[in-house]
C-alpha cells in the first residue's frame, strides 16, 4: 500500500506557535494529528486532537505555547519501516498515527492506522466447501442445503462471503452438489457484491478436497480454501503474511480443543503407579476447515475422485512441501450440529 496523499509539510509547527495553530493545522491536515519540529526540521513532539481537548478542559488559552502541550514521549519508527511493522505496533500500543524518521530525525511519513486496515484487493481465488447434505443437521437440511440455513437473518454462506469480501478478495467459486440450485438462484455470478462467484458442480461428492480439480484454470496466488460451515473472525490478511513469511506451500488454520477427562486419571508403569491426577484437562489443536494453498499442490488432487484436505496435506508432506500451523485465537464455530447452530444464533451478532 503505497503512502495516502498527505502533505508533511502542511502538519508540521514550530514550538513556539500556538494551541490556535495546532487546531488548525490539525483541521486542515484531516488526520488527527500536528507535528512540532525544531529549527532543524527535527520532530519534538507531537499533539492530536486529543490533546487539545484535554488542554481545553484544563483551560489552556487559545494563545498557549504548543510546546506547552505538546507530547514528547512519542512513538516513532525509522524511515525503513514497513506497513507491517507500523501497524503492528498500532494495534500493540492503541495508535491511530506514527510518523517514520530519517536518520537526523526529520519525518518523512506518518502511518495511519485507518489506511493500514482498510482491506486490500486480493488476487487471490476463495474456494467455499459448500456441497455437503448436512446429514447431522436433519430435518433442517431436508430441503435447504447446508450452507443456506440462516444464521443471524441471513444464510451462513451469505455470511462468509461478506466476510471475504470485506477483507479484499473478489474471486470466488463455491463447490456445490446437494440441492445446489438454490445457492446458485441466491448467490448468481456475484454482480449482488460486486465480485465474481462460479460454480465447482459435483456430479458424485469430492470430499473436502476433490472438488478443487474442477477448478477450470491454476491460479497464479495462493488459494484459500473454506469449509461453508464454519463461522469465524480469523484475520486472513494475517494468515496470508503468515502463509508467505513462512514460505509454505500449504498453511493450515488450527484451534486449541480441551476436553476434560471426567474421571481421575492414573498413570502406571507395569502396576506400579506413578501419579493420580484428578479430572485432568487435555489441550489439543484441531483442524479449523481453512486452508492456504500453493497452486503447484493442486496438482497433487486426483481428477473426479473422492479427495478430503487431510488427505491433500498428507501427500503435500510426502512430496516435501512445507506445511504450517496458523493457530486462530478469534471466534469460530463449527456450524455443524444442532447444538451448534443453535450457539450460533445467540453468539452471532
Amino acid at each position: 500500500m503505497s503512502q495516502p496523499n498527505i502533505n508533511l509539510q502542511s502538519l508540521q509547527l514550530t514550538n513556539s506557535e500556538s494551541l490556535s495553530d495546532a487546531i488548525r493545522v490539525i483541521d486542515v491536515g484531516d488526520v488527527q494529528i500536528a507535528l512540532v519540529i525544531d529549527g532543524n526540521r527535527r520532530l519534538i513532539g507531537t499533539i492530536t486532537d486529543g490533546d487539545i481537548r484535554r488542554a481545553l478542559l484544563r483551560g489552556e488559552a487559545l494563545d498557549t505555547p504548543v510546546e506547552k502541550i505538546m507530547f514528547r514521549s512519542f512513538r516513532a519508527l525509522p524511515a525503513s519501516a514497513t506497513e507491517d511493522e507500523a501497524l503492528a505496533l498500532m494495534r500493540r500500543e492503541t495508535l491511530h498515527q506514527i510518523p517514520a524518521l530519517d536518520e537526523q530525525g526529520r519525518v518523512v511519513r506518518l502511518f495511519l492506522l485507518e489506511e493500514l486496515i482498510k482491506p486490500k484487493r486480493r488476487a487471490n481465488p476463495v474456494v467455499i466447501m459448500a456441497g455437503g447434505e448436512g446429514k447431522r443437521l436433519r430435518p433442517l437440511t431436508q430441503d435447504c442445503p447446508k450452507p443456506m440455513l440462516r444464521v443471524g437473518g441471513k444464510p451462513l454462506l451469505e455470511i462468509i462471503l461478506e466476510q471475504c469480501i470485506d477483507a479484499g478478495f473478489q474471486h470466488f467459486y463455491l463447490s456445490v452438489n446437494y440441492l445446489k440450485n438454490q445457492i446458485q438462484y441466491h448467490f448468481g455470478d456475484g454482480a449482488r457484491w460486486h465480485v465474481s462467484i462460479d460454480y465447482l458442480e459435483e456430479t458424485q461428492p469430492l470430499g473436502t478436497g476433490g472438488a478443487l480439480s474442477l477448478l477450470p484454470q491454476k491460479p497464479t496466488e495462493p488459494l484459500l480454501v473454506l469449509n461453508g460451515d464454519v463461522l469465524t473472525r480469523v484475520d486472513y490478511g494475517r494468515l496470508l503474511r503468515f502463509h508467505n513469511e513462512h514460505e509454505a506451500a500449504a498453511t493450515l488454520c488450527v484451534r486449541e480443543h480441551t476436553t476434560q477427562i471426567p474421571y481421575g486419571v492414573v498413570r502406571m508403569d507395569d502396576l506400579h503407579v506413578l501419579t493420580l491426577e484428578e479430572k485432568p484437562v487435555l489441550s489439543h489443536y484441531v483442524n479449523a476447515g481453512i486452508y492456504l494453498l500453493d497452486p503447484a499442490l493442486l496438482d497433487l488432487v486426483p481428477q473426479d475422485r473422492f479427495f478430503d484436505m487431510p488427505t491433500l496435506l498428507e501427500k503435500a508432506m510426502q512430496h516435501q512441501h512445507r506445511v504450517s500451523a496458523f493457530p486462530i485465537h478469534e471466534y469460530w464455530l463449527d456450524v455443524g450440529h444442532p447444538e451448534t447452530l443453535e450457539r450460533a444464533h445467540g453468539e452471532w451478532v
